[in-house]
């Protein structure tokens, strides 16, 4: 497809899930780097949805710091729930709730970031990519959620102050 050639912004995302653990992460192609955090509110019952709505929340943040250099952004995922997700709330069509859509918080956090980015004239593409497949894509956003679940610190989207890990280093 000649992705890795795109001009613009190329992030991967993805969730991790294990015993109640949910991590999500990305990969910035540009540099190599990228980012995790821990994703809150397992005592709800962890949810791999949960987390890769989480990836590709704290990747559109990333990507809004570029904003300035107006750079359009294809964000790669292996999630079609999340596409799903997100497709009730473009264009017209039904009227859902966000309060009584699952993960409603994080969802409602993607769509005030697409919509910055639409204010700003900058395109975003979600493209749907194959997972535990050799994926290159896939497997480096892959380890920064494995990253997240394993980090020791507070999780986001709970009740407690929201932290995000970058470069390895931790944004308040």
């Amino acid at each position: 497809m000649g992705i890795s050639r795109f001009p613009g912004l190329i992030y991967a995302t993805d969730g991790s899930q294990e015993k109640g653990n949910m991590g999500a992460g990305f990969n910035r192609h540009e540099g190599g780097t990228g980012g995790f955090c821990k994703v809150g509110r397992d005592e709800e019952g962890s949810s791999s949805n949960r987390a890769e709505r989480a990836a590709a929340c704290i990747a559109l943040e990333d990507a809004m710091a570029y904003a300035s250099s107006r750079r359009q952004l294809i964000l790669l995922t292996d999630s079609k729930c999340l596409l799903m997700a997100i497709q009730k709330w473009i264009g017209e069509g039904i009227d859902p709730s966000i309060k009584a859509s699952p993960d409603g918080d994080i969802l409602r956090e993607i769509l005030e970031l697409l919509r910055a980015r639409i204010d700003l004239g900058l395109s975003t593409l979600l493209v749907i990519i194959k997972s535990h497949r050799g994926e290159f894509f896939n497997e480096m956003a892959d380890r920064w959620a494995d990253k997240g679940r394993h980090t020791e610190t507070n999780a986001r989207w709970t009740s407690l102050r929201q932290r995000l890990y970058s470069h390895g280093q931790l944004l308040a």
